[in-house]
């Protein structure tokens, strides 16, 4: 990459990291000061912040430093290759545990709330993460580069994990069937829930309050499902071109712009809990209030420009004030 390319990708890596970091920590925020948000769904929320916060925070600056900057050891930097990879794999896990959790809800929304405690949540959170360690710390153990192994090399992603295993592994096995299974998993939620709302809507001419809330948690989780293909896959697919095309089919520049949008997907996740879940909404209103408290009331200056452009209102009040002195000498 040219000098002049290479600031602008820092500089939108820089953006992007700042702003991973600083949506997800208002999301675990928000979670853990409202009490409404305990939950076992936003357990995995939580988790999926902190793997969001932890790509601005660490995996951001890893993917610029073995990026050809530095020289260090080779199992230096496959390792932090890998913890790069770990990040990814818990995102998918907890995108997994959020899409089982909400077909439960709608499968069995009766025993839901008896069976599925908090505790098992966060075990399960645990076990997420477990996995994501297990997976991504694979070529730690032999699937590497190992023939590029001197005691001093300049570290780059694909130096040290082989095209193999991002493609086979990392793609094929760890990330394709979850996604696969998470999409037919909403298409079953949203069937479901379509079903239950026409039959309320038959009996009692009112749709189900529990199924119209699960509708649209499961459509804002789904939208996070969606941003998250739409922003991996590409990266993947020219992974797996130029794996399969012995190389030189894929230019440079799409890669990088590739990991940008991986990068970015981080990001987005807070925007769309911003806007598309209320509970999360409102948190966020109460501590951007209570960061900027000049910040004035949109309602409060509405209603004082009406009193303003209406002075008759003004001259009615005063003339209500002075039409009974009987009532001002009682008063007083």
């Amino acid at each position: 990459m040219a000098d002049g390319g290479e600031v602008v990708y820092t500089a939108l890596e820089v953006i992007i990291a700042v702003g991973c970091c600083l949506g997800n920590v208002l999301v675990i925020w928000a979670v853990w000061t409202c009490g409404t948000l305990r939950q076992p769904t936003y357990c995995f929320i939580v988790s999926l912040a902190v793997a969001d916060c932890l790509v601005g925070a660490v995996a951001v600056p890893l993917a610029v430093l073995v990026d050809g900057r530095v020289e260090m050891p080779f199992h230096g930097c496959l390792f932090i290759s890998c913890v790069v990879i770990v990040l990814t794999q818990a995102s998918v896990n907890s995108l997994l545990a959020i899409a089982v959790d909400r077909s439960l809800r709608v499968y069995i929304p009766l025993k839901y709330k008896g069976r599925v405690k908090l505790l098992h949540s966060w075990i399960i959170v645990a076990v997420c993460w477990g996995t994501a360690t297990a997976l991504g710390f694979t070529p730690m153990f032999g699937w590497n580069n190992r023939e590029s192994s001197n005691s001093t090399i300049v570290c780059r992603f694909l130096t040290v994990i082989p095209m193999s295993y991002m493609v086979k592994f990392n793609f094929l096995s760890c990330l394709l069937p979850p996604m696969v299974i998470m999409s037919a998993l909403y298409v079953y939620i949203f069937c479901t829930i379509s079903r239950h709302l026409r039959g309320t809507m038959v009996r009692t001419v009112k749709p189900s309050a529990y199924y119209v809330k699960e509708r649209k948690l499961a459509s804002s989780l789904a939208l996070v499902l969606a941003l998250f293909a739409l922003c991996w896959l590409p990266l993947h697919i020219m992974n797996t071109i130029e794996f399969y095309s012995q190389g030189g089919r894929v230019p440079h520049l799409a890669f990088y712009v590739g990991i940008l949008l991986s990068h970015a997907n981080s990001a987005v996740n807070p925007v769309v809990y911003a806007f598309r879940i209320p509970k999360i909404k409102q948190v966020y209103k109460t501590t951007l209030k209570k960061a900027f408290p000049c910040q004035r009331d949109p309602q409060n200056d509405q209603s004082r420009q009406v009193t303003d452009n209406n002075p008759s209102s003004s001259t009615n009040t005063t003339a209500k004030s002075f039409s009974n002195p009987a009532e001002q000498r009682v008063t007083a």
